[in-house]
């Protein structure tokens, strides 16, 4: 730990979403007392298309804030990784930029949730969407059945109505109540030093997603809890960064983040899975091909029946 540490390090990766990162500083700074010593951290992935590196590049804050700007796109675990080499904080929190926060002491409730629980390694907060409806945050471990079928976009088509897709996404859970769970969605998620030195850094092997998931895995390995929490509530937009990425990509980044966490958890089935990846890709080019010729369509005025 370095010389001055803080309380709390705030770690934000951006890409491409300036107008949500304004505002979740904004946020930030706005419903964070002054006296409260903590720190931002925020890594740009080499953001092209706004400018956000322009905005970095000025950036004036009330509090300190080191700002890491990439010359080309690490990741989302990588990018953290940058951040977590120069956190000073004794907790840790891992912040989308399409996230606001929304009540006034938000941040200090949660550290001290997390400082008067010492079991705790990992907590998640009541996530809102852009709609005001609680948005789902909080999912078991994913198994073989699930991510077949994941893998084959049936819990579009049935709705969640097989006990396998039940049993990961918890659509009963009770987001009312504190619980302990196996993870929460990474959009806001606190940890503490003592965790990190424990388990280690984000694994890098993951480019985006399953980071999060893999990360609680083996924090409730090494015998702490992953607790979701109501008692902090924040706004999410939800996948801003990477809706610009187009579907049958995205389905191929998912598949390789699936594909890495079952051969290092559940080797003995991850070629199970390995096997349903290439129809998996195939569904996904034809979405993406139908929603494409909409889109030609709808520009057209086309009237589709």
């Amino acid at each position: 730990m370095k010389k001055n540490k803080k309380i709390l390090s705030i770690i934000i990766v951006n890409w491409n979403v300036k107008h949500f990162l304004e505002k979740c500083l904004s946020s930030v700074f706005q419903n964070t007392a002054s006296s409260f010593n903590y720190e931002i951290i925020i890594v740009d992935n080499n953001s092209t298309r706004d400018e956000s590196k322009k905005f970095l590049a000025n950036l004036k804050a009330p509090v300190n804030c080191q700002v890491i700007l990439n010359n080309q796109n690490l990741g989302f675990a990588r990018a953290n990784n940058q951040a977590l080499k120069q956190a000073q904080g004794e907790y840790v929190l891992f912040l989308n930029p399409d996230v606001e926060i929304i009540e006034k002491g938000s941040l200090e409730k949660a550290v001290n949730l997390m400082s008067k629980h010492q079991n705790w390694g990992v907590l998640g907060c009541h996530l809102w969407g852009s709609d005001h409806k609680t948005q789902a945050s909080v999912r078991s471990f994913p198994r073989l059945l699930s991510q077949i079928m994941v893998f084959l976009k049936l819990h579009h088509l049935f709705s969640l109505r097989f006990k396998p897709l039940r049993r990961y996404f918890l659509p009963d859970f009770d987001y009312g109540q504190e619980s302990e769970v196996d993870q929460v969605m990474g959009a806001f998620l606190l940890t503490r030093r003592q965790v990190l030195s424990q388990v280690g850094f984000l694994d890098e092997n993951f480019y985006i997603w399953f980071e999060e998931v893999d990360f609680c895995q083996r924090v409730k390995k090494a015998g702490w809890k992953v607790i979701y929490t109501p008692d902090c509530t924040v706004v999410h937009y939800g996948s801003q960064s990477f809706a610009q990425v187009l579907s049958w990509k995205k389905q191929r980044i998912y598949n390789q983040s699936a594909l890495y966490y079952f051969r290092k958890h559940h080797s003995r089935v991850a070629p199970v899975l390995t096997f349903f990846s290439p129809l998996s890709l195939f569904l996904s080019a034809g979405q993406s091909l139908v929603a494409l010729w909409k889109r030609i369509l709808n520009k057209n005025n086309v009237q589709i029946h």
